[in-house]
């Protein structure tokens, strides 16, 4: 009989990447998440600025 070398453990198969290594290799999902939360800060700073900027006094 031949005994396991290295361990003690068989080799794995190859399965399926974990889920965050999936997300993470997705280059448009990426660019998508990018662009929605730049998008979204942007426009809360703006709303921000707009809502606490003191009215113009002529």
């Amino acid at each position: 009989m031949k005994e396991n070398v290295g361990g003690g453990h068989a080799h794995k198969t190859p399965t399926d990447p974990p889920k965050a290594q999936r997300f993470f290799d997705n280059i448009f999902l990426l660019l998508l998440l990018s662009i929605l939360i730049s998008g979204v800060i942007f426009n809360a700073w703006g709303l921000i600025e707009n809502f606490t900027t003191p009215p113009l006094i002529p």
